[in-house]
């Protein structure tokens, strides 16, 4: 993440730019994300400078990120901005959509800068919202949304997994699936120790896995000490 503070850019955290800013004045940040490495914040940029100038502000700190909205909020630079920010402080984005992956998480943003009387306004969008009512009346129809949306991706998976049990499919990683892995290979060992003697409780816990695998697999690959084992063929 870059950081600048009225143009220039500042090494390190974006604390430092809170450190450069009275905190009795009112802070407006403006906040650019991009995806990937190959997108340029240049465009977003640009269109808050445009918007600035109409309406005669002045960006104390600029904040740039490059990282995908499905990150955790946490994990973002975002996050820990919207923990610090403070009341009439000010977030200018060219959409809605830069603040994160879904309504949800969008909400969770909107709900806690205006709980602190903290504002965001969009560009494309064209939200300006904050403590007013007409905030309040878009927050309630935010919520609304979001809330029908959890609810139907919630009953579209219930729908998507009682299908598929109904199907008779398992559902989920198969059983030893992972152990059995761990095994692919070792048909030659397995099958020396076995005519060497060794019990299949010995040889699973050298092979550090559980002797109900290890004799599953013993029966799927036909082991028998008594005959050759085939080369296995990665194909």
């Amino acid at each position: 993440m870059t950081i600048y503070n009225n143009g220039e850019p500042l090494g390190g955290d974006w604390e430092a730019c809170i450190c450069q800013t009275k905190r009795s004045d009112v802070v407006i940040y403006g906040y650019i994300r991009v995806s990937t490495d190959h997108q340029t914040t240049e465009n977003q940029r640009f269109e808050i400078q445009k918007f600035c100038e109409k309406q005669d502000l002045v960006i104390d700190c600029w904040i740039e990120e490059t990282i995908s909205a499905t990150k955790d909020l946490n994990k973002r630079k975002l996050g820990r901005l919207i923990k610090r920010i403070q009341k009439d402080d000010l977030i200018i984005a060219s959409e809605l959509s830069r603040l994160g992956r879904n309504l949800l998480q969008i909400m969770s943003i909107l709900h806690h800068c205006m709980n602190i009387g903290a504002k965001i306004w969009t560009i494309k969008d064209n939200y300006r919202l904050g403590s007013d009512i007409t905030s309040k009346v878009l927050a309630f129809a935010f919520g609304l949304s979001a809330e029908i949306e959890r609810n139907l991706i919630s009953q579209r998976t219930k729908e998507a997994l009682a299908r598929v049990k109904s199907e008779g499919k398992h559902i989920g990683r198969p059983h030893g699936s992972r152990n059995v892995c761990k095994l692919e290979g070792r048909e030659k060992y397995i099958s020396q120790k076995l005519e060497a003697g060794s019990s299949r409780h010995e040889i699973a816990r050298r092979l550090r896995v559980h002797r109900d695998t290890l004799s599953k697999f013993i029966e799927v690959r036909n082991i028998d000490p008594n005959k050759p084992v085939a080369p296995t063929v990665v194909i």
